[in-house]
C-alpha cells in the first residue's frame, strides 16, 4: 500500500474564476488524468444535502425484500436500467462475483426529437416513492458538472471546448447507486466488493462513498488509498477516453476492498459519462503522434465497445446468444 501518495486535488472554484484561474483548472485536470488518471474535486457545487438524501433513499430501496427488488430486474437490456442483483456482475477477467447490488438510471426520455439510443428509465415508485425525485435530481446536477470537466479536458487536449461535450450529448450516461452489503464470513473465495478493474466510459464522477475502500493502482503497481471525504467528488478517465487519446489520458486500475468489519455496509454513487453509441473511438492522429507514433488502441464505436464490456462483466450475452 502506498500510504504516502495521494491522488491530486483539483479546485472547481477555479473553473468559475477569472481567465488565469480557469487556465489553472484546465491544467490541473489534464495533468492529473495524464499522470494517474484520477483526481479529487473540491468545491464541486453539488448540494451536500441532496447527496445525503440520495443515500437515505438508496437505503430505503435496498432495504426492500429481495422479491420486491427483483421486480425491477432488466436483463433484457443488459441490466442498463433498474436493479441488478447481488453477485451478478464481475470484473473483466475475474470470474468471482463482486459483492454488491446496484440500481442504474440515465437521462430521462423527453419524448421530443428523435428516439434516443439509450434505454428508458424505470423507477420503484410503488415501493420507494421518494427515490425518483431525489436520484433524478442528483443525476441532473452531476451531469452538468461532468460537462464542465469534459470542457476542461477538451481545452487541455488543444481541441474545441465542446469536442468531448458534444460526443456525450444524448449519450448513454448512467448513474449507478451501489449497495455493498455486509461481506459476512461466507463470501466466495476471491470475491471482493469490486475487483480490480478500469472504467469503460469517457470519465467517471464518483460521489464520495459512505465508507472507505476505494484504492487506485499507482505506476509501480502499489495501491493508493482514497480517503473518504463528503466534500470531494472523485473523477477518473475511462477506457473510451484513453482509447481516443491513444493513452495520453490514462484509464487506471482501481478496486474496492473488503472491510475489516464484515458487518459493515457501504454505499457509493458513480456517474459513468458515455458518448453516443455511434461515436468513433479510433485514436486520433495528433494523440498518436504525441504518444510514440503507433496506435495503441483499436478502432471501434462507443456502442460496440460498451456491448463488448457488458459481455465481459456478465451483464450481457454475446451477439447471437441473446
Amino acid at each position: 500500500m502506498n500510504v504516502s501518495r495521494r491522488i491530486p486535488t483539483v479546485d472547481f472554484a477555479d473553473m468559475l474564476g477569472d481567465e488565469r484561474q480557469q487556465e489553472r483548472f484546465v491544467q490541473a485536470v489534464g495533468d492529473s488524468l495524464k499522470d494517474i488518471g484520477f483526481f479529487a474535486l473540491k468545491n464541486h457545487g453539488i448540494d451536500l444535502d441532496l447527496i445525503e438524501r440520495s443515500y437515505e433513499q438508496s437505503d430505503v430501496f435496498f432495504s426492500l425484500p429481495k422479491t420486491i427488488k427483483q421486480r425491477y430486474l432488466q436483463p433484457e437490456i443488459s441490466h442498463q436500467r433498474g436493479y441488478t442483483a447481488f453477485g451478478v456482475e464481475h470484473a473483466k477477467d475475474n470470474d468471482a462475483p463482486d459483492l454488491k447490488e446496484f440500481w442504474q438510471n440515465g437521462r430521462t426520455h423527453t419524448g421530443k426529437g428523435p428516439q434516443p439510443t439509450y434505454p428508458a428509465n424505470v423507477w420503484p415508485e410503488d415501493h420507494a416513492p421518494g427515490f425518483k425525485p431525489v436520484i433524478d435530481g442528483l443525476f441532473e446536477q452531476m451531469e452538468a458538472l461532468a460537462q464542465r470537466i469534459l470542457k476542461a479536458c477538451s481545452i487541455y487536449l488543444d481541441k474545441p471546448a465542446d469536442w468531448l461535450t458534444e460526443m456525450s450529448q444524448e449519450g448513454n450516461t448512467i448513474m449507478r447507486i451501489i449497495h455493498y452489503p455486509p461481506v459476512g464470513k461466507d463470501a466466495p473465495v476471491g470475491a471482493v466488493r469490486s475487483a480490480a478493474h478500469e472504467d469503460i466510459n469517457l470519465i467517471t464522477l464518483l460521489v464520495t462513498a459512505t465508507a472507505d475502500g476505494l484504492q487506485v493502482m499507482d505506476h509501480d503497481g502499489s495501491w493508493i488509498k482514497v480517503e473518504g471525504d463528503a466534500r470531494h467528488i472523485i473523477v477518473d478517465s475511462g477506457d473510451m477516453l484513453q482509447n481516443i487519446t491513444n493513452g495520453l489520458f490514462r484509464s487506471t486500475t482501481h478496486r474496492v476492498v473488503n472491510p475489516k468489519d464484515t458487518t459493515a455496509r457501504r454505499f457509493s454513487m458513480p456517474m459513468f459519462v458515455h458518448p453516443r453509441n455511434e461515436i468513433d473511438l479510433t485514436p486520433r492522429n495528433e494523440f498518436v503522434e504525441q504518444t510514440g507514433g503507433t496506435p495503441l488502441y483499436s478502432s471501434i464505436t462507443a456502442g460496440a465497445y460498451l456491448h463488448q464490456r457488458l459481455v465481459e462483466i456478465g451483464l450481457a450475452e454475446p451477439e447471437g446468444n441473446a
